[in-house]
């Protein structure tokens, strides 16, 4: 991966500043003793529902939307119907929802953020995966009880946000997004198959946060930052991390399926991803679902994948992972 120039760092930072604060939506620290509660994808709801209680909050707005797509898919078959395509459908009724960075960065103690109404390209990976894998385990007669449904909901957007499923402070959020594909597939909630489509490796380090601490308020506290920090060196431990360059996605497209998460790989130095979404196939091409930048809103990209990441000096190449059907783990 190359650094290209200081243009191209402003221009990603609305997406790392998403990727990596929604993207800190993807956590790093060691595995420390915790005192926080663990959430379990499988745990029943009524148990998560109390331990979840003081941790998240709806607004009305959230509620509305979240009951609106589960009915939505209840009358579409999508509990029944192949995972991918179920994803891509839930995604598409995201389509023209507002672009906003930084949504889980409140004031206070680390929290699970729950909002419907604004997303970034992590929020709607991680939104439309939580809302699939509740269709298909909790589905719309859970609705009847909106506190059960919440923790449920809530339990699956746990796991696929933090670290081992586990709320324990903001380090604890997966940050990096190679990280976010790692954990989920020890967890059995992905499939990588970056390792399938005739990859190459990275070397470069994974530094952003650590090197950038002004840009994260929570890296102010030095424990935090630290903890950071011995994340960082724990990813960089390995050989390096598989992608498919940018020349060789239009070759290994048909290779890709509907709903594959897909992640695009970052130019910015100490970064690893610059952004995510899902594939979707139109018109016998391999197109983007994604959350662009600032000013923008959810869409399927105009240009096939392998076009679109050539024309973005930011971005060179992409990670591949398959969503886990619940019903079959």
């Amino acid at each position: 991966m190359r650094w290209r120039n200081v243009f191209t760092l402003a221009k990603v930072v609305a997406c790392i500043l998403a990727t990596v604060a929604a993207i800190a939506a993807l956590a790093w620290s060691q595995a420390q003793p915790s005192t926080s509660t663990v959430v379990d994808e499988t745990a029943g709801v009524g148990a998560a529902a109390s331990e979840l209680a003081d941790r998240s909050a709806w607004a009305p707005e959230d509620w509305a939307i979240f009951e609106e797509k589960v009915r939505f898919a209840a009358e579409r078959g999508l509990a029944e119907m192949d995972l991918g395509d179920a994803i891509v459908q839930l995604a598409e009724t995201f389509v023209g929802t507002t672009y906003e960075p930084g949504t889980l960065e409140v004031p206070g103690p680390e929290r699970l953020v729950i909002n419907f109404r604004a997303l970034d390209c992590v929020t709607l990976v991680e939104t439309v995966l939580a809302l699939t894998r509740f269709v298909r385990e909790q589905g719309v007669e859970a609705l009847s009880d909106p506190p059960g449904a919440q923790a449920g909901y809530e339990a699956h957007l746990t796991a696929l946000r933090y670290r081992g499923g586990r709320l324990d402070g903001y380090p604890s959020r997966l940050h990096y997004f190679s990280e976010w594909l790692a954990d989920n597939e020890a967890r059995g909630t992905v499939r990588t198959t970056t390792g399938d489509l005739d990859p190459a490796l990275d070397p470069e380090p994974v530094n952003f946060m650590s090197r950038h601490p002004e840009s994260y308020r929570q890296l102010a506290e030095p424990g935090v930052l630290r903890a950071i920090a011995a994340t960082e060196a724990r990813l960089d431990e390995g050989p390096g991390r598989e992608y498919v360059p940018q020349d060789r996605i239009a070759r290994v497209a048909d290779r890709i399926r509907n709903g594959d998460v897909i992640a695009a790989t970052s130019t910015v130095e100490g970064l690893d991803v610059a952004h995510t979404g899902f594939a979707v196939w139109r018109d016998g091409a391999l197109h983007l679902l994604h959350a662009p930048l600032v000013g923008r809103s959810v869409e399927i990209s105009e240009r096939p994948l392998a076009e679109r990441i050539l024309s973005i000096d930011s971005q060179d190449g992409i990670m591949v992972a398959r969503p886990v059907d619940p019903a079959r783990e």
